[in-house]
């Protein structure tokens, strides 16, 4: 879980050349292995207690090259974690972040007393989003599974506090200037109508900060709520309200494909 001590071992892999091996900063190295995110890791060299061939090093982007260097934590070589990769139905009112400033709850409740080790939200949802939010240790897994270019869709259900315009629609999916940002939708339909608010079916193949919120603001309509179904083919299907579960290797695959083939169907 975040912020807390982890002790075992880590290898850096055979023996290389140093002019053919690659050179990674030493708190990516750190994440990379799944022991910690990035943040924690330079956390931990700025506080001394990280060590490369037995010295303290204070620099998170201090050169180490696969094979040649071993790291130790506490003068202890870190275990590298198995890969976990799970999926939680966020309730609304939570942040989405290992620590809040302003010491609101974070998605990590959910996971408490659950003994998982380090991991990271795989994209975010804002504090009044609801619904999938993948957590995984897996940093190249998570990279492809958010990359604007290549990651799967991700489809919201949106409820708004208003009957819509027959032309909506196609004014999402057209999309806005914002910001200096550029909004739009892959996607929209309608899914019922009420007397006074309406839900919307709303695609998306990049997510930007309030993105949906900020969409319809511009055409003059209030998200009253908005819940993450599906990331790609992975849904949120009867997952109760703050549970979670861990993916099966199947579902780990098939977001992974998705990214590599561009779109999930």
């Amino acid at each position: 879980m975040p912020g807390g001590r982890h002790r075992g071992a880590l290898s850096t892999g055979k023996p290389a050349s140093a002019h053919s091996a690659p050179r990674h900063g030493l708190a990516r190295v750190l994440s990379k292995q799944g022991i910690c995110s990035r943040t924690e890791a330079a956390r931990w060299i700025l506080a001394g207690r990280v060590q490369v061939d037995g010295r303290a090093v204070f620099d998170p982007e201090f050169p180490i090259v696969q094979g040649r260097h071993r790291i130790t934590v506490d003068d202890v070589e870190p275990a590298v974690q198995p890969r976990f990769y799970l999926m939680l139905n966020k309730p609304r009112g939570l942040v989405t972040t290992a620590q809040d400033e302003h010491g609101r709850d974070t998605v990590y409740r959910c996971l408490e007393g659950a003994k998982l080790p380090w991991l990271a939200p795989v994209g975010r949802l804002d504090r009044a989003s609801e619904g999938l939010l993948l957590f995984s240790n897996d940093p190249v897994w998570a990279s492809r599974v958010t990359d604007p270019a290549i990651g799967p869709d991700k489809t919201y259900h949106v409820q708004i506090n208003a009957i819509p315009a027959d032309d909506l629609l196609e004014r999402l999916i057209d999309g806005i200037d914002d910001a200096g940002e550029r909004l739009r939708a892959t996607s929209a339909r309608v899914l019922r109508v009420g007397e006074r608010n309406a839900w919307l079916e709303v695609v998306l193949d990049e997510g930007k900060n309030r993105h949906i919120r900020r969409l319809l603001a511009a055409h003059g309509f209030e998200v009253l709520r908005l819940v993450r179904i599906a990331i790609g083919s992975l849904t949120l299907g009867e997952l109760p309200k703050g549970a979670w579960r861990m993916l099966d290797a199947a579902e780990v695959s098939a977001l992974a494909a998705g990214a590599e083939h561009g779109r999930a169907d």
